[in-house]
């Protein structure tokens, strides 16, 4: 046999050594970093979504600056500090109490109660007026809307004597009380016209004598209705089917516009209509100058109020029957239960 064939055989295995199982603490980093986004986006949120209050309430409860100035003891590390009130028996273990005054954090500041929903005085009003009997309560807002109408009144004529380019049209003004309320209609003299003939865009001593209304009407709450008149002269034009009716109603269009223009809120508009010469002033005399006018209400509004105190007034008592028969259920926070 031959000596290579006796020979041992060896098999070298090579084994290549891998990376090895890392584990699971990625999983841990990418949890935490997933919860950092998740605070980071929710402090953007609060810091977006607070007033300015609301921050510094809660900057003042996470940074306490009112603790107690305590001292007791020799002296030592910390000169015998003391968050504690004298003399209490506290826990060694117990965390440090800290008492803070907050500002509320409604984002209502001081006195804020006071404006919103007309406020205390207001309120204390509106229970006196309640106290009183049905008759009285009418009584009483009627005598309130007809004294802040003649205010409203005196103040116009003040206004006008006091404009030097206004005092002429003093006699285009007539201002009297109705059951509907106070009227203020500004009327055409013979020959000095507040419109043009015709027309329903009115000249400029116009606008600024309504301009001088609408600062006296805008203060008070009443709605306000708008409508024109003409006289009794027939409409000669070129348009079709065009006459006082639309001649009208366009004129009292057209003072709306500049009321609106002047600061009088939308919302105060009744109504706005055109009554050619259906309701003339001088009524013996349907042609008169006088006839062609704009009529601006100040409607009364007594009546609604008291009907308002007095539905609030009635549904602020419940009857024990009613009670009973329309039980409501509570919830406790404690826990949800039914009662």
């Amino acid at each position: 046999m031959a000596a290579d064939e006796l020979a041992p055989i060896i098999v070298k295995k090579v084994v290549k050594g891998g990376h090895g199982h890392h584990g699971g603490a990625w999983k841990v980093a990418y949890a935490d970093f997933v919860t950092a986004m998740m605070a980071f986006f929710l402090l953007l949120w609060l810091l977006n979504a607070t007033t300015e209050d609301q921050k510094q309430g809660i900057s003042e409860y996470f940074s306490p600056s009112t603790v107690s100035s305590t001292t007791g003891g020799a002296g030592g590390l910390l000169g015998g500090a003391a968050v504690s009130s004298p003399g209490a028996m506290t826990s060694r273990t117990a965390q440090p109490s800290v008492s803070l005054d907050l500002k509320p954090t409604s984002g209502a500041q001081d006195g804020d109660a006071d404006v919103e929903g007309g406020g205390k005085a207001e309120d204390e009003e509106t229970d006196k007026l309640a106290n009183l009997s049905d008759e009285k309560l009418e009584e009483e807002l009627a005598a309130r809307e007809e004294e802040q109408f003649e205010k409203a009144a005196a103040e116009i004529q003040q206004a006008i004597d006091e404009a030097p380019e206004l005092k002429e049209l003093k006699k285009h003004l007539v201002i009297d009380q109705t059951p509907e309320g106070l009227r203020i209609q500004i009327v055409d003299q013979e020959g000095k016209p507040m419109f043009p003939s015709g027309s329903s865009r009115m000249h400029d001593r116009t606008k600024k004598l309504l301009a001088k209304i609408t600062e006296v009407v805008q203060k008070l709450p009443n709605k306000v209705s708008i409508s024109g008149h003409t006289d009794a002269t027939p409409f000669r034009g070129s348009r079709k089917g065009f006459g006082n009716w639309e001649l009208s109603t366009n004129r009292a269009l057209a003072s709306r516009r500049v009321l609106i223009e002047n600061g009088l809120k939308l919302s105060r508009i009744s109504h706005v209509t055109g009554k050619a010469a259906t309701e003339p002033m001088i009524k013996e005399d349907p042609k008169n100058a006088r006839n062609r006018r704009i009529s601006i209400v100040l409607l009364r509004e007594a009546g609604q109020k008291a009907e308002a105190i007095k539905s609030a007034k009635a549904g602020a008592t419940v009857k024990p029957a009613e009670a009973e028969a329309n039980p409501t259920f509570q919830r406790d926070w404690s826990g949800p239960r039914l009662k």
